[in-house]
């Protein structure tokens, strides 16, 4: 509740940041369009509640407010109200995205503009559903020289090749380091472009201790635990491996490449280099140690973590601001470098994040006003505003990015790297179409997790998961609902 009522405020405070620069020069509007007169923009979003209010706080509001002759509505593609009020039917499928975009997309009350994340946007695209905008940004000689690059990149891979969309804001990862624990190993700092194979071995140079005084060198996830979506998102990804084919018809897990990965991890594990489940054990919790027992590195036993802007703005920048005000807590200096890369993907990282990219519908029936709105959006001044209020994201333009205010970091470190299209989501259509699929991937949390607590060696587990996921393919190929199976038995229910 906190969090949520923390966020709600944080949007109110934006808003009116928003708002006040722009009352000015629109109380100067001379023009007093009459009720009903308006231009309509019709704007299509993913999923969400009808005429959302946040996203109107963040993006709809002043635009209105400088443009009185054109009057916005927010359209849905999945309209959380279908699904509120309706009775629970564990056979109905979960709505079709795909189709659900169709249907904004066409007729005569399609969307103008389309907010989406940068799966639909990469399909969309793809399907010829959404206007190139590089003649339009030449034209208007919209400036783009600004704009992060990795960001600029993934907009050119989404759209293979051709810009289609534009986004005013991202959300990516870095290494974060105490510097003090490195200082009293005698180890060396973390720096930008490092490898894998360097950050751990530094992490490896850096572990000490046991039981509640154990030092951990490195963790996939700067929250509690770390979860093998950590490990894959961080670590698998960016070597493009994949769980089976392209027509999810053969497993592809059983391999060389997958073995190497996992056993590399799994050694993390077993050497405490990562903490494991022990770290989270009662008697190795340190005793009175204040709000951060199960924080492992603002508490000071964790050298480095795979973290974004939100844990840092929320919880770190402001636990060394109050220090002075929690019991046993003592401050240390930290910084930031780019997330390690692998030696076969250089400056490859799977954590760069664009969460709304905004487009015109290749059939927008009011392309100008759509366009006009695109632009503002992702505009210097826009950029400018938004950059004072946001503590989970950043904005896309680099003159606009700076650390918290209070904090000195290398912000640099988010927008380093380059941007690729995950294995996974280059199956999206293929998920879409068959849900059960991500129970393959389940199955792979699974094993990895018994190899991780020492139940199973890699090579085993892999073998296990190539075998029992091969079985499921099958399965969905021939139709059968693995869910239904799982509850009902292999004949269904009624039987």
């Amino acid at each position: 509740m906190k969090q949520g009522w923390g966020r709600k405020m944080l949007m109110f405070t934006l808003t009116l940041t928003l708002i006040v620069p722009l009352l000015a020069a629109c109380t100067k509007q001379e023009e007093v369009v009459p009720p009903g007169q308006e231009r309509v923009l019709r704007i299509g979003y993913q999923s969400g509640w009808a005429n959302d209010p946040s996203m109107r706080q963040q993006y709809i509001d002043t635009f209105e407010m400088a443009n009185p002759n054109v009057r916005i509505e927010l359209v849905p593609a999945i309209n959380y109200e279908d699904q509120r009020y309706e009775p629970h039917d564990p056979k109905k499928k979960a709505p079709d995205v795909k189709e659900a975009w169709k249907k904004l997309l066409e007729g005569a009350n399609a969307v103008d503009v389309v907010i989406t994340d940068s799966n639909s946007f990469r399909q969309l695209a793809a399907d010829g559903k959404l206007a190139k905008l590089d003649e339009r940004m030449v034209q208007d000689k919209f400036d783009t020289s600004d704009i992060v690059p990795v960001v600029n990149d993934a907009i050119k891979e989404l759209g293979s090749g051709s810009v289609y969309g534009l986004s005013p804001t991202f959300n990516s990862s870095v290494l974060l380091y105490n510097k003090k624990l490195f200082q009293d190993a005698g180890v060396e700092f973390p720096k930008d472009g490092m490898t894998w194979s360097e950050v751990l071995t530094l992490a490896e140079r850096v572990s000490k201790g046991e039981g509640a005084d154990r030092k951990y060198g490195l963790s996939f996830n700067s929250y509690s635990g770390t979860s093998y979506s950590d490990v894959k998102n961080a670590y698998i990804s960016p070597l493009q491996l994949q769980v089976f084919d392209s027509k999810a018809e053969k497993m592809l897990v059983n391999s060389d490449k997958w073995l190497q990965v996992w056993e590399s991890i799994a050694k993390l594990y077993k050497n405490k280099i990562v903490p494991g489940q022990e770290a989270w054990n009662m008697e190795n919790m340190p005793q009175n140690e204040g709000p951060f027992v199960h924080d492992l590195f603002i508490s000071g036993r964790l050298a480095m973590t795979i973290t974004d802007l939100s844990y840092m703005n929320s919880e770190l920048i402001r636990a060394m601001q109050n220090a002075g005000r929690i019991k046993n807590f003592k401050p240390f200096e930290w910084d930031v470098v780019t997330m390690p890369f692998h030696d076969e993907a250089p400056n490859v990282s799977g954590l760069v994040r664009l969460n709304d990219i905004f487009a015109i519908n290749a059939k927008a029936p009011n392309a100008e006003d759509a366009w006009d709105f695109v632009r503002y959006v992702n505009g210097d001044n826009w950029a400018k505003v938004r950059s004072r209020g946001s503590s989970y994201d950043m904005v896309t333009r680099k003159s606009h990015i700076k650390p918290a205010s209070g904090s000195n970091y290398n912000v640099a470190a988010f927008f380093g790297g380059k941007f690729i299209i995950p294995a996974d989501q280059k199956l999206s259509e293929l998920y879409n179409n068959k849900q059960d699929l991500y129970r393959v991937d389940y199955l792979g949390d699974e094993m990895f997790n018994e190899v991780i607590t020492g139940k199973k060696s890699a090579k085993n587990a892999l073998a296990e998961w190539e075998t029992k996921g091969s079985e499921m393919l099958q399965k969905i190929k021939n139709g059968v609902s693995l869910e239904e199976e799982e509850k009902y038995g292999v004949e269904g229910p009624g039987h």
